[in-house]
């Protein structure tokens, strides 16, 4: 067995034997699941040939194998709490598959797999155990016949382990796995059938490789119909095989995660401990790193709902074990630097995109760790500490369960974390509560999406249509022309609009973020304006209401083709264009200023604007912004052809074709390129030199989320237009300040400076004691040794909070013993309540925080701060002179009990 063997040397091991039999080799798909929503995350080696398993693609090999990238963090595959507590689980990991697509079945699978294990890495045949579905006699056999092993190896098992389906129907069938055992070798018995199960359930068999022969079809009443052409898919974990080639005990004591528990020990300063009361943590941050790294790479970025939502659920368990070790400050990066390293040779994104995703990780821990401190102090508030002995069941105070749900909703506490710190404390938590709080944030978001989705419905399928010729083809001409002479082949009425197919189409429909055309297409005695576009089988379909003779009304029955023009708007086209092609000429410009770390996240693209979103970790500066604009117009006036050609998709990507996040792309793709400065995969339609854009302005640069920045900008007779709105703008702005276009700037320079002069005389009369205020109550309070403690209640009209602490600073620095409860009012109508206390009461105990959180506890509120200076709101505006009367009593009190 080569023990020494090193995953990087197993992969590629893989990749070659399966090549060397007519596989192809299939780069790893994106963690992103193109055109599929039913998953959160690629999470098995077959997702991208998902459309192929279900005859909706074809493609030019019938083998292939991979080594992709997975994610089981979210959704039905979901080991994220099991994450650092076993020693196979992981969020992130890779798959390596071969794959027969109607070419070979059992025999070779079979064979294939005996074959990798047992001679090329070397894998003891006595330390391998097959099971097989308890129906499928031919794998049974073929274990035997073609790979010699013994029969009282094989384990008949049920559905729960044999039997894989895709979905409750389609594609489904037995499959087949290969288990290692991992016993010390005097104690490698052949068990039974029940001692299999019991000890894979210990971990004392690992499930190595698993072979699903996927040969029926399940309708929706439960029958299994055989496939025409039955296939292959397999999954053999990398980061098990390397754990069995190294003899370690687990997978995180390999090669893949060694070098990552390193960084950990070096950043917190403590060697890694496997069984210490903090290995654990150690685990999950090198685990979660490496998900991190892989979905930055791939263009997920941390939000607040679906895949964003688990990245960030992800990264937030990596902050709170690395607070668990002490670490207040961000640690996470620091490891999937380490990830980089490791893996981006294997990786490239990684390495192309290591800024951008140590940026995010970096913003997004420290966002974190800034919250926890708020949320241990909203945490201090619900359970303050208190004596635990002897609390235990019903004798514990119980967090509401509303509560528990705040910490994880508002300040990302995860309900382990509150758990584990209200057990220290001697409380428990109300669990019920906390899930049906969940529930309803789930149902109300579930509400927003399918409000957000809802949409046009579905245009009628073909079938409904009526079909004028007997061969129903569509050829999309509309690269090269704007004006057709063609035929309609088919119609449907759609209530008070018809729907067209031609035979020949020149309207685009929207796609790549390219919205779709408008135009008429025109018929003998009438006309249709076109106002949507539709797709049906693949083809582009026409809706519009038709103008004619008769107002309304179709032209009548015919028995055959209607000949007609199709005109796309030109003026429309030539805009969109000159923003599509704008957009490609932006996007080189970004990554020339920014870095090569910039890549497409989404793009609009329509006749009066564009807007392209991209990976950048931080907002750009006005230079930059100024900089890849002066690109962009250079590269329009040097007026450089765009070319664009048909080829595949291999080559496309070894010429250096950019292709963009999220889109799926067939066998053969367009490349569109302007030389010298963009080449992309492209299907929309551009100028013919880059000339023709004339003109181009950014509007607005802005966040859209976590590491994606979006840009909107003009061109052309747009961007003119707004340079003139500007000139005339300025020329009125010159006016009302009474002065020159060109001394404009120098004006409102001097006007600044004059209200900074303005403000500094009114903040020296507000210091002065000059400020608008009403003293709704005083008293003098009795002190112990003759003297008396002065309180003022007093109403004070503000512009903002620092107005207020400016006059509490004044009243401490000179009003004496006193204690002063202000009730705020800014112009813009916000209340707040403030507390000012001298440092000599506070040396008698007075302390202005727990004032304020006594007086707004009576009146309703909330509020805190220093033992000399506190603020606070109070629920209800009236009734902030009860609150500046209660600060009497609370004074009194607070005074009573530290003897005055």
């Amino acid at each position: 067995m080569f023990v020494s063997m090193k995953s990087s040397e197993i992969r590629s091991r893989f990749l070659a034997f399966f090549e060397a039999r007519g596989h192809a080799q299939v780069p790893s798909a994106s963690l992103v699941p193109a055109d599929d929503p039913t998953l959160l995350f690629t999470n098995a080696g077959m997702v991208q040939f998902k459309g192929v398993f279900l005859g909706d693609e074809t493609l030019p090999y019938r083998r292939a194998v991979t080594a992709q990238k997975c994610v089981r963090a979210g959704g039905k595959h979901n080991d994220l709490e099991q994450v650092g507590h076993t020693a196979r689980h992981h969020t992130f990991f890779e798959m390596l598959g071969n794959f027969s697509f109607g070419d070979y079945f059992k025999r070779d699978a079979v064979a294939f797999a005996w074959e990798f294990l047992t001679g090329e890495l070397g894998l003891d045949p006595d330390r391998l155990f097959v099971t097989v579905h308890h129906t499928d006699d031919e794998a049974f056999e073929l274990w035997q016949e073609v790979a010699g092993v013994d029969r009282a190896r094989i384990f008949r098992l049920g559905d729960r382990d044999n039997f894989w389906q895709m979905a409750d129907t389609g594609p489904c069938g037995p499959c087949s796995e290969l288990h290692y055992d991992l016993r010390p070798d005097g104690q490698r018995q052949i068990p039974t059938t029940e001692e299999f199960e019991e000890l894979g359930e210990e971990g004392v068999f690992l499930e190595l490789w698993n072979l699903v022969f996927m040969q029926f079809d399940r309708d929706s009443g439960g029958t299994l119909h055989p496939l025409p052409a039955p296939s292959i898919d397999t999954g053999a974990g990398l980061e098990r095989l390397t754990a069995v080639l190294q003899g370690a005990d687990s997978n995180y004591h390999t090669d893949l995660f060694q070098p990552l528990l390193d960084r950990v020990a070096r950043v917190v300063g403590r060697p890694y401990a496997a069984d210490g009361p903090e290995g654990a943590s150690y685990r999950v941050l090198a685990d979660h790193a490496r998900a991190v790294a892989f979905l930055l790479a791939d263009g997920i970025f941390p939000a607040n709902d679906g895949r964003g939502y688990v990245l960030r659920r992800i990264l937030r368990r990596g902050v709170r074990h690395a607070w668990l070790l002490g670490m207040r400050e961000p640690v996470l990066a620091e490891v999937v630097d380490e990830v980089v390293a490791c893996m981006g040779d294997t990786y490239p994104e990684l390495q192309e995109r290591r800024i951008q995703i140590l940026a995010t990780t970096r913003q997004e821990e420290e966002r974190f760790l800034s919250t926890i401190e708020g949320g241990m102090a909203r945490f201090d508030e619900l359970a303050p500490p208190r004596e635990v002995a002897g609390t235990t069941g019903d004798s514990r105070p119980v967090i509401p369960g509303t509560e528990v749900f705040r910490l994880y909703d508002t300040f990302g506490f995860p309900v382990d974390l509150t758990e584990v710190m209200a057990d220290e404390r001697g409380y428990a938590v109300d669990e019920v509560g906390f899930r049906a709080a969940l529930d309803e944030q789930r149902k109300r978001s579930r509400l927003d999406r399918a409000e957000g989705d809802a949409g046009p419905g579905r245009h009628p399928p073909l079938q409904e249509w009526t079909l004028l010729v007997d061969a129903i083809e569509q050829e999309w001409v509309g690269w090269d022309a704007r004006e057709v002479a063609t035929e309609v082949i088919a119609t449907v009425v759609e209530a008070d609009r018809v729907g067209l197919l031609l035979r020949r189409n020149p309207f685009y429909h929207e796609a790549g973020g390219q919205v779709s055309d408008s135009g008429i297409v025109e018929g003998e005695g009438w006309r249709l304006p076109v106002t949507e576009l539709g797709r049906v089988e693949g083809m582009t379909v026409l809706f519009g209401s038709v103008e004619g003779p008769v107002e309304g009304a179709w032209p009548g029955a015919v028995n055959g083709p209607l000949a007609v023009t199709a005109r796309v708007a030109v003026s429309d086209r030539h805009d969109t264009e000159r923003n599509h092609t704008a957009t490609h000429l932006l996007h080189a410009a970004l990554r020339s200023v920014l870095g090569g770390h910039v890549a497409q996240r989404g793009s609009l693209v329509a006749p009066d604007r564009l807007r392209f979103d991209f990976s950048h970790p931080s907002p750009m500066t006005e230079e930059e912004v100024r900089a890849v604009e002066r690109e962009v117009n250079q590269a329009i006036w040097a007026d450089h052809p765009v070319q664009w050609r048909t080829t595949s998709r291999e080559e496309a990507l070894a010429s250096g074709a950019m292709a963009l996040f999220g889109e799926k792309y067939g066998e053969e793709v367009r490349v569109v390129e302007v030389p010298g400065v963009s080449l992309e995969l492209c299907g929309g339609t551009h100028l013919r030199h880059t000339g023709e854009a004339g003109l181009f302005r950014i509007t607005r640069e802005s966040g859209v989320a976590a590491g994606i920045r979006r840009i909107e900008a003009v061109t052309g007779p747009l961007a003119y237009a707004r340079l003139t709105q500007f000139e005339e703008q300025l020329e009125l702005l010159a006016q009302r300040l009474r002065t020159k276009p060109d001394a404009v700037a120098r004006r409102v320079e001097e006007l600044l400076r004059e209200r900074d002069e303005l403000e500094e005389l009114l903040d020296e009369a507000r210091r002065g004691g000059g400020s608008p205020e009403t003293v709704v109550h005083e008293a003098a309070i009795p002190l112990v040794n003759g003297a008396s403690a002065s309180y003022r209640g007093i109403r004070l009209k503000v512009r903002d909070a620092e107005d207020a602490r400016a006059f509490g600073d004044a009243f401490r620095s000179s009003a004496g013993t006193s204690v002063a409860v202000v009730a705020t009012e800014a112009a813009d109508g916000k209340a707040g309540l403030f507390v000012f206390v001298t440092d000599d009461l506070v040396g008698r105990g007075v302390n202005a925080g727990s004032m304020i959180r006594e007086i707004v506890s009576i009146v309703g509120g909330r509020g805190g701060g220093r033992p000399h200076m506190a603020q606070g709101g109070i629920e209800d505006p009236a009734r902030m002179d009860e609150a500046l009367l209660q600060g009497e009593a609370v004074l009194r009190s607070q005074l009573s009990g530290g003897n005055g």
